[in-house]
């Protein structure tokens, strides 16, 4: 029996603008997904703790704020000490290709711009899902 794609939505540091986190998260719960939403403000190690306790698959991070090269890779950093490197880190944001290309290298998943249409996250992390995720 199969089960869903647990996803963890977090809106992380200072940015109070959550609303392409909610509609991101109401997609990925329509295409079938178990989807926690966080709230605003969230620290990276809350939203890791988080994660393990939820047993999520996927973290997706919203950054606006330019922050980016620090989030995502203190994030991706503490769910690998936490013995849960298995959990793809993904998100969305204002985040140049150059810095997308760098944080990709460092183990960040694919990383959405706005104005991409939901289909494209739905797909991606489904694509990942299949690949990785023995459900």
């Amino acid at each position: 029996m199969s089960r869903p794609i647990r996803v963890l939505v977090a809106k992380p540091g200072l940015d109070g603008h959550d609303r392409g986190a909610k509609v991101v998260a109401a997609a990925l719960r329509d295409a079938g997904m178990e989807v926690i939403y966080t709230g605003l403000h969230q620290t990276p190690e809350m939203i890791a703790t988080a994660a393990v306790q939820e047993d999520v698959d996927v973290v997706g991070l919203s950054i606006l704020s330019g922050a980016h090269m620090t989030l995502f890779p203190r994030v991706r950093k503490l769910l690998v000490e936490a013995g849960r490197p298995d959990i793809l880190v993904t998100g969305g944001g204002i985040i140049p290709a150059d810095d997308a290309d760098e944080l990709h290298r460092q183990g960040i998943g694919k990383l959405f711009g706005p104005g991409t249409p939901l289909s494209d996250l739905v797909d991606y992390i489904n694509g990942w899902a299949a690949e990785h995720l023995d459900r």
